[in-house]
């Protein structure tokens, strides 16, 4: 397919527009890229279309669901509450949530909750989809529920569980929904697009997601070579109880509209690259503090790190929150960290270079395959390199 890519890069980032464009030949329909680099703005690209149908243009500011890097979100939001002095990463969670102390979990830490070791990663009783709108019944099934394996012992990716676990914690620190702290905390004090519950007003700049099954190129939709070795009854609950659709479910309204913190927030590429901008830059862009660096520093601390993930099967380097850089997935800097959404959605910060990323799509891949994202990040590092 051939597109028009639309934007502007500095010029030093030229070769860009080219490895964007080239991503229309492989599978591509509708996709942004933003880049900050010492706190200015150095790539902003978009291109494609936001439907199916190809008759609708993708725009600057067009959002889309990006899945898991909603996690990266929520994750500097409380780091947020550790800088204002409200919590520690040390705090048993029982603490904040004393209901949660049930079932042998009252020696579990926040840190251990926020870095997928916390045995919660799905719930045991079969689950709908509709059910994961109902805040209180998701809370308490997972605040009564023994763990799947001891605390501390074992990572387990909490794909969508884990959005619930924090999401409450932040409810009983503060009395907010996660969502509203993070527009009030992060977004709007930055100006950037991104929301965890779409409000009516912004709906009409929505793109739907495309599943795998109705790619281009049919050849890539099928994932190639041995399956990692898994859990199946962790990767069961937690992919696939309830297992969501990514355009009955996933586009819904009621999706849209909805706080599943770990898995539906929706943004533009500008949006996560601002407000990673800030947390690669310590915390502070453009004059405005959201963080301090003592915090940054503590929310990007390794919890897991050497040891396969039970659900996911590969190895997964994991800080409070955050995906710390493996395999140079985020650029040569070991000290990049940041989340990628199912399907193809990531941003990330290199608190190095003072450098943020990001790139949505609404054309999602199998997640087997090397994700499309890798080339872009390679090419920046040239460009900056050069």
């Amino acid at each position: 397919m051939e597109i028009e890519v639309q934007g502007k890069v500095e010029p030093s980032f030229n070769r860009v527009i080219t490895r964007f464009a080239s991503l229309w030949q492989t599978i591509e329909v509708g996709a942004s890229l933003c880049v900050y680099f010492q706190g200015e703005k150095v790539v902003d690209l978009w291109g494609g279309f936001t439907d199916r149908d190809q008759s609708l243009s993708w725009q600057a500011d067009t959002l889309v669901n990006v899945y898991s890097a909603s996690k990266g979100i929520a994750a500097f939001a409380f780091a947020i509450l550790v800088d204002e002095g409200k919590v520690k990463y040390e705090d048993l969670v029982s603490t904040h949530w004393p209901e949660f102390g049930a079932a042998s979990k009252h020696t579990m830490t926040v840190a251990q909750l926020l870095s997928h070791q916390g045995g919660l990663c799905g719930v045991k009783i079969p689950l709908t989809v509709s059910d994961l709108y109902d805040w209180d019944k998701m809370v308490n099934l997972l605040a009564a529920q023994e763990p799947l394996f001891e605390p501390g012992t074992a990572a387990a990716y909490h794909a969508v569980s884990w959005g619930y676990l924090i999401g409450e914690l932040v409810r009983k620190l503060t009395g907010k929904t996660i969502g509203t702290f993070i527009q009030e905390k992060i977004c709007t004090p930055l100006e950037a697009d991104f929301f965890l519950g779409l409000p009516d007003s912004e709906l009409f700049r929505y793109a739907p997601l495309i599943g795998p099954n109705h790619m281009r190129n049919k050849g890539l939709s099928k994932p190639k070579g041995n399956k990692p070795a898994i859990n199946a009854k962790l990767f069961k609950l937690a992919l696939m109880n309830p297992t969501i659709s990514p355009f009955k479910d996933a586009c819904s309204e009621s999706w849209r509209k909805a706080e599943i913190p770990a898995s539906n927030g929706h943004s533009s590429a500008r949006g996560l690259a601002k407000i990673y901008a800030a947390v690669a830059n310590n915390g502070i862009l453009n004059g405005v503090r959201i963080c301090s660096q003592d915090s940054m520093e503590r929310a990007r601390q390794v919890e897991v790190e050497d040891q396969k993930d039970l659900v996911l099967g590969t190895v997964i380097r994991r800080s409070r929150g955050f995906i710390l850089n493996t395999d140079q997935n985020y650029g040569p800097s070991p000290t990049s960290f940041g989340h990628a959404g199912s399907g193809g959605s990531m941003a990330f910060a290199d608190p190095e270079l003072n450098l943020s990323f990001a790139y949505t799509m609404n054309q999602m891949q199998n997640d087997a395959h090397l994700p499309r994202y890798k080339s872009l990040v390679d090419q920046i590092y040239r460009c900056i390199a050069e």
